[in-house]
């Protein structure tokens, strides 16, 4: 089996790379650099804006809008035609710009790059700019640097190195020298520094070992351009609407046009020409009638209103169908550090001799001599400061000890001021301690923190009660049991002691004989809204599965805390997981709620596996690592304080990298989708009516009842407004206490599609009986009565659209009052259609006065009444099932 690079001893890599330690020559470089390329990443092409424009004209509806536009613009209505093109441009624009906007996740992980980078060149040390940088390099690294190149470590030097941004982890890996035998997870390579990672501690030298795209940022690269983003629900339920839609219009369009043109040839007409150019308006007409122009734009109005509720709990959306996928999601796959926990390490208890844990007092002046030196040492041994401005800087795990010092009213700089550090032994790797040299009570006493396995082996004495008494071997072994207990909790836990010394300076013999003196227990803590917002998932039927690159005895310990993990359910790492097949995971699968040390790769196969059970899967991230999941995932999730690369990915950003804001952000996004089916319900029932009037006119001989700029009147300017105020209403009570919706069913389903057809038929009835009653007077009067009745009943449906169980009386007449605002400006529109002038426009007669005006509100009011009753009497019939069916369970 090939070794990986980890696996192989220093001196073998060398040779593989014709290097040495003295590093490449200046010629061997700039042969390998010509031969290998620069050290950045690979930029696939972008889609153009004319690609992407006139990708936004495959659209089954938006191919039959033009056919109409067409068909009308030969047969001389060119401002009907004007009008349709004017729509389709401006949609088409719309969707450029979004898909411009959503570019850049490879220009932010170039960005990542370090800019320059000191490598050895024959010796001599030089600054070189780091896109140079080519395999067989040797690089040197400081604190504060960025890794500019994936490679194997030479030196290091106590050095630690900020790896979250590849692994998830909050805290940095600490790096050794030594060859690894078994493989491990980028987590685990503790001889491996990666590029774009960051020094936050201690020296080193590695030989470059990849660079480019064969760097671990580089596969990430390579990921994000193979990850194909995922079409929401509610985008394959309107592309599979609008393909349904356009076939039946196409269809019943050319059916009319076949018995209009039947009837002229069997009629023998008189003027053959102008009777087949009207057969063919009349079937313009009913295209026109079927499709909703303003679609489109209606729903992206309807997301835009949802982002802004969104963005109230925290919620950045980036892209608008986000909004209404978070209500189909039935499955979060989230991250740990940072939006299930605080990101940040906090002690939580601690262990003294004399068996003392739990809560630490507040008061210092009741500390005991065990108490106050436990604190002293913690502080002591510690390089981690707060600046003036508040900021922490240092160790997570040293600044936590700080911050617990500070909690117990005891001031960390108070106490380093009282006992200055005069000498220390910083931590090492390898001894895993540190020491400092400090003068407390005229006596030099030096304190030591570490690991508590070596520092019981290092310890004869215990601090108990004031005393200082033998470290015998069954207080050693309450010391162990105790560690054991807290190590079951996962917490991580350091071993504090001390000594007398007679010298001004430490060597590493002193840390020999020491005086344990107790333990300190600490975690990065669960946020405490997690805990009811895992709950409120749960009863939302939306499971939670924790995704991150921490231990798999942490992780654990977490989700059981918070509720993810219950009794039954599986913890898998990134290496388990790559043992299963594809069949076996498929299994496993909803009983795996936990996954700890994982890759990109695993990421992306966990979601993948839930995309193919059907469900909409969340993906939440902060990381490098998280930016091809999150593209995969049907919502990508950043966090704000995440990098650049996985904002860039995802489809929604956290601005409080908070858990429970997703839960409150799921919630909007139901409510966002109801509205959006309640908008589209109103418009289709309005386009039923219509199609139901015209072909009832043909079928009995009457003149077409609408004109073409009417219905476009009607479509695009009258329906948009009460479409939109729909998008308003406040979501049901019992919106989180339902299943996810199923991703694969309709916009109409089940009562909506009853509704729908049962408002439409009720508005034919009102225009037929309108039409009716103008053709008494004339065909014209006919027309304009028609148009009259359309226009008012279409929108006065917008009470009874509101809800389908209930009245707009019952929903609160008041509680929605852009839904009045719309109805009272679409009365005002409707208005203007009779002014002088544009009479002439809307085919309005000058016989057209209040008595036809107040006719055509008397029928289009009838019919939303009747909407409204029989809402009223469908309950009280389903009202005692519901009474008989709760008895019965």
């Amino acid at each position: 089996m090939t070794k990986h690079v980890y696996q192989k001893e220093t001196t073998q890599l060398m040779q593989d790379l014709n290097t040495t330690i003295a590093g490449l020559t200046q010629a061997e470089a700039q042969q390998k650099l010509q031969e290998m390329g620069l050290n950045q990443l690979a930029e696939a092409k972008k889609k153009s804006a004319l690609f992407l424009f006139l990708e936004t004209f495959k659209d089954a509806m938006v191919i039959v809008l033009l056919i109409v536009a067409i068909v009308q613009m030969i047969m001389g209505a060119h401002v009907e035609a004007l009008v349709i093109f004017a729509v389709l441009l401006l949609n088409s624009l719309v969707s450029v710009i979004q898909a411009k906007k959503a570019e850049g996740s490879l220009d932010a992980l170039k960005k990542l790059a370090a800019p320059d980078a000191s490598v050895l060149r024959a010796g001599q040390e030089q600054s070189i700019p780091a896109k140079e940088i080519v395999t067989g390099d040797i690089v040197i690294l400081e604190a504060g640097d960025y890794v500019p190149a994936d490679g194997r470590l030479l030196e290091a030097s106590t050095l630690k190195v900020d790896e979250g941004m590849l692994t998830g982890e909050s805290t940095p890996a600490e790096k050794e020298i030594t060859t690894l035998s078994k493989e491990a997870p980028i987590g685990d390579r503790v001889n491996m520094v990666f590029s774009g990672t960051i020094v936050t501690y201690g020296r080193g030298k590695f030989l470059v070992t990849a660079t480019g795209n064969t760097t671990e940022i580089g596969q990430v690269a390579d990921l994000l351009e193979s990850t194909t983003e995922q079409k929401t629900p509610l985008q394959r339920g309107l592309d599979l609407f609008s393909k349904k839609l356009s076939f039946a219009i196409l269809i019943l369009s050319l059916v009319i046009l076949g018995v209009q043109l039947l009837r002229i040839f069997l009629d023998g007409s008189v003027d053959v020409t102008q009777d087949i150019l009207n057969a063919f308006m009349f079937a313009v007409a009913v295209a026109v009638a079927a499709i909703p122009e303003a679609l489109q734009s209606i729903v992206t109005i309807v997301l835009s209103l949802g982002t802004k509720k969104m963005a109230k709990h925290h919620a950045i959306i980036r892209k608008l169908p986000a909004v209404e996928t978070l209500g189909s999601t039935s499955i979060i796959c989230t991250d740990k550090t940072g939006t299930l926990t605080q990101n940040k390490m906090t002690v939580v208890d601690h262990y003294l001799a004399n068996g003392q844990s739990g809560e630490f007092s507040t008061d210092p002046k009741k500390w005991q001599t065990d108490e106050q030196r436990l604190i002293e040492i913690s502080v002591l041994a510690n390089d981690a400061t707060i600046s003036k401005d508040g900021t922490k800087l240092g160790d997570p795990t040293e600044i936590a000890l700080i911050d617990f010092s500070e909690n117990k009213n005891q001031s960390y700089q108070k106490l380093r001021k009282q006992y200055p550090r005069e000498d220390e032994l910083p931590f090492d790797s390898d001894r895993k301690l540190m020491s400092t040299l400090h003068t407390i009570d005229q006596q030099k006493i030096m304190v030591t923190k570490g690991g508590p396995d070596i520092v019981f082996e290092r310890s004869t004495k215990v601090l108990r009660n004031g005393q200082i008494v033998e470290f015998t071997a069954e207080l050693k072994n309450q010391f162990q049991k105790q560690n054991e207990v807290f190590a079951e909790r996962a917490l991580r836990v350091l071993a504090f002691a001390y000594k007398e010394v007679a010298t001004d300076s430490l060597t590493l013999a002193d840390e020999e004989d020491l005086v344990l003196v107790g333990l300190l227990a600490m975690i990065d803590p669960p946020r405490a809204e997690v805990f009811q917002a895992v709950a409120d998932a749960n009863s939302a039927g939306i499971q939670t599965v924790m995704i991150t690159g921490d231990h798999k005895t942490t992780a654990v310990a977490i989700a059981k805390e918070i509720g993810i993990f219950q009794p039954g359910d599986q913890a898998l790492t990134g290496v388990e997981l790559d043992q299963l097949s594809e069949v076996e995971l498929a299994e496993k699968l909803a009983k795996i709620t936990v996954y700890a040390r994982v890759s990109p790769e695993n990421k992306i196969r966990i979601v993948r596996a839930w995309q193919e059970k059907g469900k909409i899967s969340a993906m939440t991230g902060d990381g490098v690592n998280d930016a091809p999941a999150l593209k995969q995932a049907d919502i990508g999730i950043a966090m704000g304080t995440g990098t650049d690369v996985a904002k860039d990915a995802a489809a929604m950003v956290l601005t409080d990298d908070n858990f429970a804001s997703i839960i409150k952000a799921v919630e909007v996004g139901r409510n966002v989708f109801d509205n959006i089916k309640k908008a589209v319900a109103y418009l289709f029932a309005g386009n039923l009516g219509a199609i139901i009037a015209i072909v009832f006119a043909l079928a009995i001989g009457w003149s077409n009842p609408f004109t073409a700029l009417q219905l476009l009147f009607i479509n695009l300017v009258n329906d948009s407004l009460p479409a939109i105020a729909l998008g308003m209403e406040k979501a049901e009570p019992t919106i989180m206490k339902r299943q996810p919706r199923d991703p694969n069913s309709g916009i109409f389903t089940g009562k909506t599609l009853i509704s729908v057809t049962y408002r439409g038929i009720l508005i034919a009835l009102a225009v037929i009986t309108a039409q009716w009653l103008g053709n008494q007077q004339s065909p014209e009067l006919g027309v304009a009565m028609a148009f009259t009745t359309l226009i008012l009943s279409r929108t006065l449906q917008t009470f009874a659209a509101r809800s389908n169980t209930q009245t707009s009386l019952q929903v609160g007449l008041f509680s929605n009052k852009m839904v009045l605002l719309a109805i009272l400006v679409c009365g005002g529109l409707f208005s203007l259609t009779l002014l002088p002038g544009l009479r002439e426009v809307f085919a309005i007669p000058g016989t057209f006065a209040l008595k036809e005006i107040g006719l055509a509100l008397s029928l289009a009011t009838s019919a939303v009444l009747l909407m409204e009753i029989t809402k009223l009497i469908l309950v009280k019939i389903q009202e005692p099932k519901s009474e008989i069916q709760l008895t019965r369970n």
